[in-house]
């Protein structure tokens, strides 16, 4: 049986200083700076993949590869599992042997947040708009290409407030950084709930809430 980890027990696993685990697994980016190079990189992963029966997500861009994991075996009770953390370790290792650097201020999750009062009539069209299957209070993309759909319960009418905001996670040692070079370009704050998140506006008022995936979370209420 596949048991889940937390985010700190992947951090503090060795070999995975590359990796920085968000709402959607854990993941590491590759400055290849070819395609060619990002093509022999990612034939690497594939046969380390294979030989662990366990398979990343990977976008193969011209100058740098993105490569996500998760234990779909451990889910709704987390992300990761051990397997993440030594497959993590290995394509770090195939880096190095490639002279491939990496750069964790490319790694974050974006997901479109929805408040609304009825949650499955709002929910039933964004599904029907985005040909997507509702699960729960979310709208996943299968092909894991767009960002997710989250809809949070309203209690009541909130007049002049945004309904719909940015949820932008980030790794915990670039958050607070981020929130800063976003205030300097114009960025107010609308609650301060630091270091666990803060939402800011832009110079029109349009929030974001900007957080740190925790590294107690394991998928459960910890």
């Amino acid at each position: 049986m596949v048991e889940p980890i937390t985010s700190k027990q992947f951090h503090e696993s060795p070999g995975v200083e590359d990796w920085r685990v968000l709402s959607d697994g854990a993941a590491a980016y590759f400055a290849t700076g070819s395609f060619a190079k990002g093509l022999e990189f990612v034939d690497r992963i594939g046969a380390l993949a294979d030989a662990a029966n366990h398979h990343p997500d990977i976008d193969l861009r011209y100058p740098a590869v993105l490569v996500k994991l998760m234990t779909h075996e451990v889910m709704p009770n987390g992300w990761l599992s051990e397997r993440d953390a030594a497959l993590a370790a290995q394509i770090s290792e195939v880096a190095r042997e490639l002279d491939i650097p990496t750069d964790p201020t490319k790694v974050h999750t974006l997901q479109i947040a929805v408040d609304a009062l009825d949650i499955p009539k709002v929910q039933a069209f964004w599904a029907a708009l985005l040909g997507r299957t509702a699960t729960e209070d979310d709208l996943f993309d299968p092909d894991g290409m767009a960002p997710n759909f989250w809809f949070q319960q309203m209690d009541a009418e909130r007049p002049q407030r945004n309904r719909i905001h940015i949820d932008f996670y980030l790794p915990a040692d670039q958050a607070e950084a981020r929130v800063a070079a976003a205030l300097t370009a114009g960025g107010t704050v609308v609650r301060d709930n630091g270091p666990q998140w803060w939402t800011l506006a832009d110079p029109e008022g349009n929030e974001v809430d900007i957080a740190p995936w925790p590294d107690t979370w394991a998928g459960s209420d910890e």
